[in-house]
């Protein structure tokens, strides 16, 4: 059941932003242009709202058993908590319920248009957007707008990495998987121990015949809860030196965790919190008794036969690739996003140093950054909008900061060289230099 019937109404003036997407960073964007008085229209691929954790939407890579990893208290909008009746993790339909709800009450259902793929922007000389789309009846459009705010998620491309030699089985990324049932009867072997790896991981030892798990490195194990709490409640809101936070939190995963190398974990070849950790009380239980057994890089494939990097190998039917997800916006050109390496390369992850009507929204990540400090981004996309319009000199101010040479907002972290990392930001700092940004909108001259 879709929380808004029908299309919006008609279109805002050409001088309004087209927003795309309706995930929780594009209602977070959508919430702030209302506040600032930006005309604007929403686009929307799926019938509602909600982005991936919509497990019915089009491009959504949601699974069944899908529960936040980071707890509702450290994860929901300041301005709009979630309900006591909500699980301390929730599952990925009560999120759904959770921005449903939200969009009905900043009434942003009626700014969007659901069933609408955007399929092209391209710029127009002397500033602003046309807009290519298609509607779910295979009528296309276009229209000029004045600016483009991208807010499409960055987990919907599958990043499926290509093996040596041919596998017999089914093999499949963790994008197409939704239920657990899909395991029945299956020896499974899931490559990759991320977050969503992990999940599927114990989805996989319940229901089939049996998981292994192929690492390529070590990861940092946290558990959900630390006596008795959710664990990112216990000091999260307490600004520590890295240096003492590593100490401390490492202290702890001792504690509670116990060193994972004796379960046949590799260890982490970098430091605590220079990639993100695995949040699950799961994984180390079945590794430690004998449910899951954990394997190496593989070198090949070779019929239903998986060659790994030490010489072992093991019979499978399903290869399950939980190998992440790669930064998509097909629908502009990337040189238009000043992409660089791995990822466009933005002010404060968002904003474009010479153009003042293109910025990508929740192009950020960080462990514990929650849906406040998406928010916080939003907010400042949108004052700095409102700020150029009434002739802001901070706004100008800023327009001249993000012209300049700038760097990742890191807090002088060493983040580990992958393309997933590419946006990552220490949160503290991140925050700091939002909320600052923000401030200085706000005072205006």
């Amino acid at each position: 059941m879709t929380g808004f019937n029908g299309r919006a109404g008609p279109m805002p003036g050409e001088d309004a932003f087209a927003l795309i997407g309706a995930g929780p960073m594009g209602l977070a964007m959508a919430k702030t242009l209302l506040e600032q008085d930006i005309p604007f229209q929403g686009f929307e691929l799926a019938d509602d709202v909600g982005g991936l954790w919509d497990i019915d939407a089009p491009r959504s890579t949601m699974y069944e058993s899908a529960h936040l990893i980071s707890s509702k208290k450290m994860t929901e909008f300041d301005d709009f908590p979630m309900g006591a009746d909500v699980a301390e993790y929730p599952s990925h339909r009560e999120m759904k319920s959770y921005f449903s709800d939200f969009a009905r009450h900043f009434d942003i259902y009626p700014h969007y248009r659901f069933g609408a793929e955007v399929i092209e922007a391209r710029p127009v000389d002397g500033g602003g957007w046309i807009l290519r789309w298609r509607d779910r009846d295979g009528s296309e459009h276009e229209r000029r707008f004045a600016g483009l705010l991208i807010a499409n998620g960055t987990l919907s491309e599958p990043n499926m990495p290509k093996f040596d030699g041919a596998f017999d089985g089914e093999l499949i990324h963790a994008s197409q998987y939704r239920y657990p049932t899909r395991f029945a009867g299956k020896r499974v072997l899931i490559v990759g121990a991320g977050n969503s790896g992990c999940d599927i991981a114990v989805d996989a030892i319940h229901h089939g015949l049996s998981c292994d798990i192929s690492m390529r490195r070590g990861y940092y194990f946290v558990p959900k809860y630390v006596f008795g709490q959710p664990a990112d409640t216990v000091g999260g809101r307490i600004r520590l030196p890295m240096w003492l936070k590593r100490r401390i939190d490492g202290t702890l995963l001792k504690w509670f965790v116990g060193n994972p190398q004796k379960y046949g974990f590799p260890k982490p070849d970098y430091a605590l919190y220079e990639s993100h950790p695995v949040v699950n009380s799961l994984i180390l239980f079945h590794a430690g008794h004998g449910d899951l057994r954990v394997r190496p890089d593989i070198d090949r494939l070779d019929g239903r036969q998986v060659h790994f990097r030490d010489g072992s190998s093991g019979e499978y039917d399903m290869i399950l690739a939980a190998t992440g997800y790669r930064l998509h916006y097909p629908f502009i050109a990337p040189e238009l996003l000043n992409w660089q390496a791995d990822a466009p390369h933005l002010y404060l992850n968002c904003m474009h140093p010479d153009r003042d009507d293109l910025f990508v929204l929740g192009m950020v990540e960080a462990s514990g950054l929650g849906w406040q400090g998406r928010h916080e981004q939003a907010e400042m996309v949108a004052r700095y909008i409102a700020g150029l319009r009434d002739g802001s000199g901070a706004a100008q101010r800023l327009r001249a900061r993000k012209a300049k040479d700038f760097g990742r907002v890191t807090g002088g972290m060493s983040y580990i060289d992958l393309p997933r990392m590419a946006y990552y930001v220490d949160k503290a700092t991140y925050r700091r230099e939002v909320t600052g940004e923000i401030a200085a909108l706000k005072a205006g001259a």
